[in-house]
């Protein structure tokens, strides 16, 4: 083949797309931190799902606007580092092909070279051993061999993946982590099995989602991607379950649990108490949701309602009135200024509101919003200039994405808040006396005078800077530096504090998990004052999940 169309192409993205998520988990264990966070798989599956999404209905020829939507669902749906490096890729590959009738071996060369000058140009500072490097160098041997030889796009294809695993195996010698603990970079990873989904749709043989059994003609695989935007349709599946016990079934996880569920449909709950899960979700395979559920443990109580048929009887009626059809509103301004925040737990979120941040975007560390969720909830600040505070290193990617989304609309100022207690700081520190110059420079100086810390347990047993980590136990960690590893929380919470306070720290804060009692302010209260007396206490419920405490000092 010597060229390729926009239906080929098409096949290949989505084929790349459901290639990422069957093996999304395989690259989430890549993750170097043994923290229970490792989302690269998550975050690039949802990103290329969201791109998937957007072509799904489009059957054209033309080159340019497959890869053009589909590098617009990207950005909208990007989460995470990875999935925005992922999605900058894949614009620089669409911009490339403007005004091709096709894509030739050369064309297809320059355009992944295009996506990595485009994605390095997106980073601020761009590390090596990651998966910049991957497709930076896999597609500079591209460009090179088609030079030299006159090749089909097959053999094009095949090359550029070959090119892009032998980069990805040469990871860890430019990552010394990756080396230490053992594994090749997780974006990287993630880059190959979209490259391989591709050429494997390119070779005939297109790849279907493992854990959707969809039987029939393209226009039900079409249902089955845009099933996401209207709750109407699938079923409703509701279930109580018993966990455990362990020596039978696998260890919970309710963050990876959930995650999977969104992967699987939409209108999710899931409600813990103890050995009991309780479960709400729409979904159209509620088979597999119920295989993968038994994992875990056995069900207590189980319902299933068919919503496709529910939607089909009401709509037959003649009686039934059409529903209105909804527009999404454009940012009008209402108000000078607006606050937007990116927080996990219900204490944290009414913390962010009683400082006066206007709007919460759900997300964390275990669960990184979109660009799009970001540019909704600027929006509707309805605010003439808005600032963000990301509270996490791998968000704040998104939230550049989405300034640059707003430009025409708003003035969206980005504050680089990495944690938590960075973003409270940064919060508190706005005045609406002053300009947007002089509140930007307040919160910024305000940051570098907070000390962030987080106790959450271990996922695997591994050996960082010297420290030895046992799995289940708990870390004290302090700028992506492991302090303390110790098999109760309190341990490691107080082992992190003496690393972090000393004779100038004046304010302590420290934001209590889901996972921990009330009683236990008391207790810590008592020890921190006897230990540090000249620094102010402020310890209340965060109900984050995932980290026992996050830790501010002032």
């Amino acid at each position: 083949m010597r060229s390729i169309d926009g239906l080929t192409l098409r096949q290949m993205l989505v084929s790349a797309a459901n290639n990422l998520y069957n093996h999304y988990p395989e690259i989430d264990a890549l993750n170097v931190f043994p923290v229970p966070d490792g989302d690269t798989g998550m975050n690039m599956n949802l990103t290329l799902a969201s791109g998937s999404k957007e072509i799904a209905n489009k059957n054209d020829d033309d080159v340019f606007l497959i890869a053009s939507s589909f590098s617009k669902g990207l950005l909208m749906g990007a989460r995470g580092n990875s999935g925005v490096i992922t999605s900058q890729i894949f614009r620089g590959f669409a911009d490339s092909l403007k005004g091709k009738n096709g894509i030739t071996t050369k064309d297809l060369a320059e355009a992944f070279a295009n996506g990595s000058a485009i994605a390095y140009k997106a980073v601020m500072k761009p590390v090596e051993g990651t998966i910049l490097t991957v497709i930076r160098e896999s597609s500079t041997a591209l460009v090179s061999y088609v030079d030299k030889h006159d090749v089909s796009i097959e053999k094009a294809m095949e090359y550029l993946l070959k090119e892009a695993h032998a980069s990805l195996d040469r990871t860890p010698e430019l990552l010394p982590v990756l080396k230490e603990v053992g594994v090749v970079d997780s974006g990287g990873a993630g880059l190959c099995t979209i490259l391989s989904g591709m050429n494997e749709a390119l070779n005939g043989r297109f790849i279907e989602k493992n854990a959707v059994e969809v039987q029939g003609n393209e226009t039900d695989k079409t249902n089955l991607a845009n099933f996401k935007e209207d709750d109407e349709f699938g079923y409703c599946t509701e279930f109580i379950m018993r966990l455990g016990p362990d020596s039978v079934k696998k260890v919970f996880n309710e963050n990876r649990f959930k995650n999977w569920l969104l992967a699987q449909g939409n209108s999710l709950v899931v409600v813990r108490d103890d050995d009991i899960v309780k479960v709400h979700v729409h979904t159209l395979t509620p088979g597999h949701v119920l295989t993968y559920a038994q994992n875990y443990g056995e069900f207590i109580k189980l319902k299933i309602e068919n919503m496709t048929e529910q939607h089909t009887h009401l709509t037959t009626k003649p009686e039934e009135p059409r529903k209105e059809v909804k527009t999404v509103s454009q940012h009008v301004p209402t108000k000078d200024y607006g606050m937007v925040a990116i927080s996990a737990g219900k204490g944290i979120d009414e913390l962010f509101v009683d400082i006066g941040v206007d709007k919460i975007v759900s997300g964390g560390q275990t669960m990184n919003p979109s660009i799009e969720d970001i540019v909704n909830a600027v929006r509707e600040t309805e605010a003439k200039s808005v600032f963000v505070f990301p509270n996490n290193s791998n968000i704040i990617m998104a939230a550049l994405q989405a300034s640059d989304v707003l430009a025409d609309e708003v003035k969206v100022h980005v504050i680089a808040t990495k944690t938590i207690p960075q973003g409270i700081v940064a919060a508190s520190s706005f005045s609406p006396d002053l300009s947007d110059k002089e509140n930007v420079k307040n919160m910024k100086d305000a940051i570098k005078h907070v000390k962030s810390g987080s106790v959450t347990y271990a996922i695997k047993d591994t050996v960082i800077d010297g420290v030895a980590v046992t799995k289940d136990y708990f870390m004290g960690i302090t700028d992506k530096k492991i302090i303390a590893c110790e098999k109760k929380p309190l341990n490691a919470l107080y082992k992190l504090l003496n690393s972090m306070v000393n004779s100038d720290s004046y304010l302590i804060t420290i934001l209590l998990g889901e996972d921990v009692k009330d009683e236990e302010i008391k207790t810590i209260s008592t020890r921190l004052t006897k230990k540090y007396p000249d620094a102010e206490l402020d310890i209340r419920r965060g109900d984050q999940p995932v980290y026992s405490y996050l830790v501010g000092i002032e």
